[in-house]
This record gives C-alpha cells, sequence and structure tokens, in this order.
C-alpha cells in the first residue's frame, strides 16, 4: 500500500556504509526528523554523517498526512494544567516557528506548499473547546471560534487557528537530501559508547542522534515505558470536495480531512498497535458521505504516543552526555521533526534553546498513560504466542488484512516471513513461515 506522496516522487540513491567512518554527529534514521537535522547541520558547516537502514523516507515519512500546523488538537489547555501557562506559550512558539521555517523551505523548494487554515472540531464537547479557546487567550494567540465545518458530520463547533500548511513532504525532502551525506542499507545495531556498530563498519562520533521513530536503545531513557504506538488509516478519494482547510476532530480515533490537489485525504480510526485494520470504516463512511468519489489510495501510519502528549527530544537521558533522541510526535510529526531538528541543532552545538525544557525526554513520567503502557506490556509478555516480538518479547497478533504480525507493546510490525517493517525491533522473528 503506497500513499499518495510516493506516486511520482523519486529520490537519489545512496551509497551504503562499506568502511569505519569518523565524524562530529551521528544521525540514526532517514526520516524528516534526520534529513532536516542533516540540512540543518550542513547549512552550519557542522561534519555529520546520516545512515538509514532502508531507504531514505520509505517509511513513517512517506505515510504522513502533512498537515503543517501549531494546532495539535486541543493540546493548550491540556499543557496549561498538567504544567502552567508559560510551557504552553513555549510549546506554542516552538511549532508556529516550525510552521513558518517550512514557509521558507517552500520558497527555495518546490512542494506543493498551500496555505491553509486548520480546525479542530469536536462532535459533543462545547466545554472542551471553550477552555482551549480560554488557554489561547490568556497566551495572547489569536485563534476562531466557529459554529459550523464543511464536513459530512455533525458538529458542536470547532477552533481555526489562520494561516497553517500544507505539502507533499517527499517532493521538500527529495530535493533537499540531494546534497546531504547519507549511507543507505546501513542498519546500526548496536551502539558502544561514542562508536555505532553497523552492517557495514564503525562509525565513531563526538555526538549521536538517534532520530529512528521509536527509539531502539533500551538500556536508557525507558522508552518502552514512556511510549506505546498508534496506528491510523487514510485513504485518497479522487473526485472528492474541496473541505478548502485541514481537519481533525479533537477525540481519540476522530477523522481528518484534507485536501490534495484532485483529492480529498480522510484518515482517522487511530487505535493502539494491535494487529486489527479500520480501511473498510473509511471506505464506509466515503461511500455514504461521497458517493460520487472513488479510493485511490489508501494507506496506514503509525506514530509514537508519549505520556503527555509533548514529544521528547533533547539528551536521550541524563547520563548519555552525548547521546540525542527526537521521538513521541503524537501524530504531529511535520512541526515536531522540524522542532526537532533546530533544537537538535542547538544542543549539539553547545547552545541554548528556548524550548529545550519543554521537550526534555528526562521531564516526570507521573502520569496515568504510564500505568495503562505497564499493564498492556505486562498483559502481552504473559499472553501465549507462537510469535513473540524481538524487541522485548512480547505477543504479537496477525493482522489479517495487512498480513503482518503487530505487537500490542510497542508498536513494532513483521511481515509474514519475519521481516521487519516497523521499529524499535532491530531482529527478524525467529521460526517464521
Amino acid at each position: 500500500m503506497k500513499s499518495i506522496w510516493q506516486s511520482g516522487t523519486e529520490f537519489k540513491t545512496f551509497p551504503s556504509l562499506l568502511e569505519d567512518k569518523k565524524t562530529d554527529v551521528l544521525i540514526i534514521g532517514g526520516g524528516i526528523t534526520g534529513l532536516l537535522l542533516a540540512y540543518e547541520l550542513k547549512k552550519q558547516n557542522v561534519n555529520y554523517i546520516l545512515v538509514e537502514q532502508g531507504k531514505a523516507c520509505n517509511a513513517v515519512t512517506s505515510c504522513t498526512t502533512a498537515k503543517i500546523t501549531s494546532q495539535h488538537g486541543l493540546i493548550y489547555n491540556k499543557i496549561e494544567k498538567e504544567f502552567n501557562l508559560d510551557f504552553a506559550r513555549q510549546y506554542l512558539n516552538a511549532n508556529q516557528s516550525a510552521v513558518n521555517r517550512y514557509r521558507e523551505l517552500a520558497d527555495k523548494f518546490k512542494c506543493d506548499f498551500e496555505d491553509k487554515n486548520n480546525y479542530v472540531y469536536s462532535l459533543d464537547d462545547t466545554n472542551k473547546l471553550e477552555n482551549e479557546m480560554n488557554t489561547l487567550g490568556r497566551i495572547g494567540f489569536i485563534a476562531d471560534y466557529v459554529n459550523t465545518v464543511p464536513l459530512p458530520i455533525q458538529t458542536v463547533g470547532a477552533i481555526r487557528f489562520e494561516k497553517q500548511a500544507q505539502f507533499n513532504p517527499l517532493k521538500l525532502l527529495s530535493q533537499l537530501s540531494r546534497e546531504l551525506n547519507i549511507y543507505e542499507n546501513t542498519k546500526v545495531y548496536a551502539i558502544e559508547n561514542n562508536v555505532a556498530l553497523t552492517n557495514g563498519g564503525r562509525i565513531t562520533a563526538d555526538n549521536i542522534v538517534v532520530a529512528t521513530h521509536f527509539p531502539f536503545i533500551n538500556t536508557h531513557g525507558t522508552y518502552f515505558f514512556k511510549m506505546y504506538q498508534s496506528r491510523s488509516f487514510v485513504i485518497g478519494l479522487d473526485n472528492g470536495e474541496d473541505v478548502n482547510g485541514m481537519y481533525v476532530d479533537e477525540a481519540n480515533g476522530g477523522m481528518s480531512f484534507r485536501n490534495y490537489g484532485d483529492y480529498l485525504l480522510i484518515g482517522g480510526y487511530g487505535r493502539r498497535t494491535d494487529g486489527n485494520c479500520c480501511f473498510d470504516n473509511l471506505k464506509k463512511f466515503a461511500s455514504v458521505n461521497y458517493p460520487q468519489s472513488k479510493v485511490e489510495f489508501q494507506w496506514a501510519t503509525q506514530d509514537c504516543m508519549t505520556l503527555d502528549g509533548i514529544p521528547y527530544i533533547g539528551k536521550y537521558s541524563k547520563l548519555t552526555h552525548n547521546l540525542y533522541v527526537a521521538t513521541g510526535f503524537n501524530k504531529w510529526g511535520m512541526t515536531s521533526s522540524m522542532v526537532a531538528a533546530k533544537l537538535l541543532s542547538d544542543l549539539l552545538q553547545n547552545r541554548e534553546n528556548e524550548f529545550s525544557e519543554v521537550f526534555s525526554p528526562s521531564r516526570t513520567m507521573i502520569r496515568s498513560q504510564l500505568l495503562i503502557n505497564s499493564l498492556e506490556a505486562v498483559k502481552n509478555l504473559c499472553t501465549v504466542s507462537s510469535h513473540r516480538c524481538t524487541h522485548m518479547g512480547c505477543a504479537l497478533k496477525w493482522n489479517k488484512e495487512e498480513h503482518t504480525w503487530d505487537c500490542p507493546c510497542h508498536g513494532s510490525r513483521f511481515t509474514e516471513d519475519g521481516s521487519i517493517i516497523e521499529n524499535p525491533a532491530i531482529n527478524k522473528l525467529r521460526n517464521s513461515h
């Protein structure tokens, strides 16, 4: 299942690593976060190497809905309650800055960039919308409360952020990556101090950045407790209506809408990765509400979800001084990856960044989601299964529609023959057939 972005977009082929190397910064992961960071470091004349175990931008990045917005659901009232108003303000400023940086890149790299308003709607809860508006008012950010949206669903209202954006991410990244120092088909299977061991040689680096979607190092950071993965589904309708904006439900599992060219992209039914698939739900919705349209594309995407809804960007842990991470983008990977690129480039060059505390991976883990993650892990570790995840041994579930083995604990996914589709697993399944 290829996404709409993979249709007609060609990437340069990069060599594989075949010898030992030394560098100032090693970036592990060739998705949007790694590429944007490499681009930032190159501009600042920092010596770096980026390695990708497969092909650049051929995994999670290629499956986004590509909405560029600082409106990440109804996040700001939540941040104000769990932290404080200043944290909410900084989170907004960081992501608004990311929106503007994409706008600057789009002037240089043609990528179907369009200014669009973004809407977060609710089906049944005006209180949530009002609370969010109140927090935004205290921050000093101008947003609009609207009573209706041009969608075939009944809502009680929505909050609008003006002058957000949408684009084709692979068009941007295929151009941006051409002059970067990238090694493809180069898998890092271990890190020992400041040395990364790969299938093609050893890379010695002063600093190492793990930008692999879900971090694969379990000895530090406890990311296997701090995150789980959520799987969502998208269809692209030919001859779909122009909804003139980007829309997302504030509720978990709700639907999102945006246009791309002649296509209407409808996403939703996000759920913990558990072997289930929801394309039929989207197709039924489309057949009822857009009967004149035809499904031309369908794909699934997978997102790392943090304990508090804020990404983890910074030092991998308090004990790893030369190891950094960017993960947990909570379904908002476009702006979060840009925030990560700027924040990490500053940290790697010993520059202060005003947003480092907000995104610190070492912030408190005392959140209710921690208990849910722990119980899910214990349940699946105790489940009898013919297939067990090579990451931490959880029982895998068979996804009969996509023909994959999926891990409910941390979201690793494998083909029927045991090859890895989604990390954090780094080893194939044993005894697969």
